[in-house]
């Protein structure tokens, strides 16, 4: 029986772990995420927009906020007359959804 060298046994070793990290790389390619670029670019537009833009024409209240704090933050005085399902401007809850028109806009 012939001797193996180690050369040998270090280059089955390296591409036992090509031919592992090349399966790996396979499967993880199969596993792409399935947002298309229409989806991507909607993203970006609207994180971009969130930076320069806090409110949008429809606006869903977050934790800790009243209407007068919107108001402040979107420069729409007149919540409370634009939104008639507000029957209550202390009964304010998260995820309400409000309409905004800042003043600028009117």
């Amino acid at each position: 029986m012939g001797r193996v060298h180690s050369s040998t046994i270090l280059a089955e070793t390296i591409s036992w772990y090509c031919s592992l990290f090349l399966a790996i790389m396979l499967v993880l390619s199969c596993c792409e995420s399935s947002v298309t670029e229409d989806e991507r670019m909607y993203i970006r537009v609207r994180f971009k927009d969130s930076i320069y833009k806090p409110c949008d024409e429809i606006y869903v209240v977050h934790e800790g906020e009243t209407l007068q704090t919107i108001s402040e933050k979107c420069g729409d005085p007149y919540i409370v007359e634009e939104n008639p399902h507000i029957h209550d401007p202390d009964d304010v809850f998260p995820g309400l959804v409000i309409k905004i028109t800042p003043l600028r806009n009117k």
